[in-house]
């Protein structure tokens, strides 16, 4: 990139951020610009650049970019401009009990230490360096005194920040844009207070993006995928740290989205690290056991020598999947043995489940660990049945909904229960079922509308419903449960929750303040776990996506026209 280039590229930021600058700084009388800057591969170097004017300030910025480019072309490979429109004074001991009242990881303004900004951190930096997170034991922000001062010291050089209670600090919130140099035509603007902060403004859900987020998710679990088939399990990318764990069950939970992402991109890549983690779960998880009647059963056989319900039943929906879009039958027999696994946890006196038995003597362990595991089990038996007709699946299935249905497990809200009613009432249009789906949804949206996190599962739920609430529109005797469910508010709910997810992205303008940025781009993140990045976390995302593009997205007036503010 030469120093033509950066003026080109500078000049329309330059246009747009004139028009709506407002001087701010110590007796509002200065302009202050934070230019972020990185290649990729490190953290983004932040400085920041003050004037009189607005022309001066920016000419010190660009100044200072022209004589970066002069000995590195490829350091502003991703370019960030913020400019301060608001500042306020407080004081450490206000700011910390403020912080009490924020969730932890969801503070959206940027700190300084003076009025002029001279040693200031934006917002994006602070939630980056951990520097108001105090680990999962604190539910809010909290001032984590070691981040802050080590991050301090990097930034500003600073030997030691005084943090007392009555030393003043100033909060203040900007907005700005983003430019990436692969792609020099693009101009983001970056959204300004408020739950989008810090990412580009996004007017709507079309086709493209929908797709850019399936392939770039996909793309990254695909590389999370070694030679031997086993997943990176996550990353903490706030200082780049593995997380040193596994987990059988969503290993085949992961694999099984990212067939479905396939299904989108026709992907290589992607199909290549597929066939790596299904045989590791071949060769390495999935075990076979003699049951007491001398038959055999397959289990995948997790940590700790635990098997898991919801494991056999993950793995199960990752090797039906591929059959269907294969067309490949090899793994009949094994899907078989591993349903033959779940109904050996299924109660035979009352349809139940229990959850967890021991490997290999199939003793047990837990009678009862999560919810999740039952409609997992369900709805994985649910798969297998629409591939193979077999109707020992689609009975264990029903003898378990009596159950389902006795016990009101609508009340815990379970996306994998709404994906395995939705798949359940293809093949067994009845009323109590559809029932059951409408009750796991119906009381539940204004939580999905007013939950701050963004929460994946959420979409699913909302999306298998939905497959649900289409097929009660087309049989006349069931369209009387439709008056039981406000439809207007479930759609809104619905594009609402889908729009929502991409405050959980990682886009290029957020990962560049992380450690280390070409890692995690384009992956999808949790907040409120420092910006943890699992891939059962992505995986989430990923399904409810692939659903929402695949259902609505052809619909001008429900998909185009969505821009709620979140």
């Amino acid at each position: 990139m030469t120093d033509d280039v950066v003026f080109a590229l500078l000049h329309p930021i330059y246009a747009r951020l004139q028009d709506v600058a407002v001087p701010v700084g110590e007796a509002g009388s200065e302009y202050i610009f934070f230019f972020s800057y990185t290649d990729g591969r490190s953290r983004a170097r932040v400085e920041t650049f003050r004037g009189a004017t607005f022309a001066d300030a920016w000419q010190r910025g660009l100044v200072r970019l022209r004589k970066l480019v002069a000995k590195n072309p490829d350091i502003l490979r991703w370019l960030r401009v913020d400019i301060v429109d608001e500042m306020r004074k407080s004081d450490w001991g206000t700011l910390k009990r403020q912080l009490t009242q924020v969730k932890r990881n969801y503070c959206r303004q940027g700190i300084s230490l003076d009025p002029s900004c001279r040693h200031a951190f934006l917002e994006t930096e602070i939630n980056a360096n951990a520097m108001f997170y105090g680990g999962p034991k604190y539910p809010h922000c909290v001032v984590n005194e070691k981040n802050f001062q080590l991050y301090a010291k990097l930034r500003h050089g600073l030997g030691s920040v005084d943090l007392e209670d009555g030393t003043a600090v100033w909060t203040f919130s900007s907005h700005g844009f983003f430019l990436d140099q692969e792609r020099p035509d693009e101009l983001h603007e970056i959204a300004g207070p408020g739950r989008s902060a810090g990412y580009r403004v996004v007017e709507a859900l079309d086709d493209d993006l929908l797709s850019t987020l399936i392939k770039s998710s996909s793309s990254f679990l695909a590389r999370q995928v070694g030679d031997d088939g086993r997943f990176i399990y996550g990353l903490h990318p706030c200082f780049n740290r593995e997380i040193d764990a596994y987990n059988g069950l969503r290993h085949a939970s992961t694999t099984y989205a990212m067939i479905e992402a396939w299904e989108v991109t026709q992907d290589d890549a992607l199909w290549a690290a597929i066939e790596r983690s299904l045989a590791w779960l071949r060769r390495e998880a999935i075990c076979t056991v003699a049951l007491p009647d001398g038959s055999e059963a397959a289990f995948l056989v997790d940590v700790g020598n635990e098997i898991k319900l919801g494991a056999n039943a993950v793995a199960i929906l990752a090797f039906t999947q591929h059959a269907v879009v294969t067309g490949c039958t090899d793994h009949l027999p094994l899907l078989e043995k591993l349903a033959l696994g779940i109904q050996h946890m299924q109660r035979s006196e009352d349809g139940s489940f229990v959850h967890v038995l021991n490997y290999p003597d199939l003793t047990l362990k837990e009678a009862f660990r999560t919810i999740y595991y039952e409609g997992e089990a369900a709805f994985g038996l649910m798969r297998l049945y629409s591939l193979t007709g077999d109707e020992r699946w689609l009975t264990t299935v029903e003898k378990a909904f009596e159950h389902f249905i006795a016990k009101e497990h609508w009340r815990h809200n379970d996306h994998w229960l709404s994906y395995c009613v939705n798949e359940l009432t293809r093949y067994r249009p009845q009323e109590r079922y559809f029932r059951f789906g409408l009750e796991n949804v119906r009381n539940y949206l204004d939580f999905v509308l007013n939950r701050i996190t963004t929460f994946p599962t959420l979409l699913e739920l909302m999306m298998a419903s939905e497959a649900m609430l289409a097929r009660i529109e087309a049989l006349p005797d069931m369209q009387h449960l439709l008056s039981e469910i406000d439809l207007s508010k479930f759609h809104r709910a619905l594009h609402y929750r889908a729009r929502y997810l991409l405050n959980g992205y990682f886009w290029p303008e957020l990962a560049m303040f992380y450690a280390n940025p070409q890692r995690i781009v384009g992956s999808f993140f949790i907040r409120h776990h420092a910006f943890r990045v699992r891939i059962d976390d992505v995986e989430h995302y990923l399904s409810g996506i692939v659903a929402y593009r695949r259902k609505v997205i052809g619909s001008v007036n429900q998909v185009r026209k969505v821009e709620a503010t979140v």
